[in-house]
């Protein structure tokens, strides 16, 4: 019989596109979690969290005030940055799964005491933002064939959509890249050492929104999220 979960997603500017993703998935609840709805004891009803994507980091968080020249203070939100902050410590401290996309990869980076790219095109790569028209990009990535990310998407390269300008520059403790872009960009992390630890998998896309929802880099993730979760409980 299947067992019912309830996922807690971070409530971001495109969230409704996270709870759409699963909406035709049976026996999921989705719960809003959000500093605006000061409900964050609400994470406790949760059997794994989705953090997602949105504002910038604050630089502060990873001990580089002088890249507050690379962010617009518009798009920091810094409530945001500490609810969520709280979130990551509880799903650590109480093993529940734990899936980062984009910005959800960034804060979780930054919380095991990693560092971000403030601004990708400035710091002299390719730029991995939105066209002015306001679409995704899209590129390719290479995925590590001996890590977890590998065993949920089972290829080594594929297309994914691409809207960010901060990234991953160095990882945090314990944490691993699994995948990269052609230039270099880190494109998903995850643990180094898993075993005896709670699911963790951060990716820098948005496999939420992707045009191909049969695409691997998309339905694998959602699917592998929620079996994962239902195992859990």
């Amino acid at each position: 019989m299947m067992k019912n979960i309830v996922i807690g997603i971070s409530e971001g500017s495109k969230y409704f596109n996270y709870e759409n993703w699963f909406k035709d998935e049976p026996g999921v609840q989705i719960i809003k979690l959000s500093y605006l709805l000061d409900n964050f004891k609400d994470v406790e009803k949760c059997n794994g969290i989705i953090l997602s994507g949105g504002n910038d980091i604050n630089p502060r968080l990873y001990n580089q005030p002088d890249f507050l020249a690379y962010v617009n203070p518009k798009d920091i939100d810094e409530k945001r940055d500490e609810f969520e902050w709280q979130i990551i410590k509880y799903t650590q401290e109480n093993q529940k799964p734990l899936l980062g996309i984009c910005r959800g990869l960034q804060i979780v980076n930054v919380y095991f005491g990693g560092t971000l790219v403030p601004d990708i095109p400035a710091f002299g790569k390719f730029n991995h933002g939105k066209f002015k028209e306001g679409d995704d990009r899209k590129h390719l990535i290479s995925v590590d064939p001996n890590s977890a990310l590998y065993k949920i998407i089972g290829e080594e390269k594929g297309e994914i959509n691409s809207a960010h300008h901060q990234s991953v520059d160095m990882p945090g403790f314990d944490l691993v890249v699994n995948a990269l872009s052609p230039d270099g960009i880190i494109e998903g992390i995850e643990r180094r050492e898993p075993e005896g630890k709670s699911f963790l998998m951060l990716v820098q896309w948005h496999p939420e929104r992707m045009e191909n929802q049969q695409s691997r880099f998309a339905k694998n993730i959602k699917h592998n999220f929620i079996d994962t979760v239902r195992q859990t409980i």
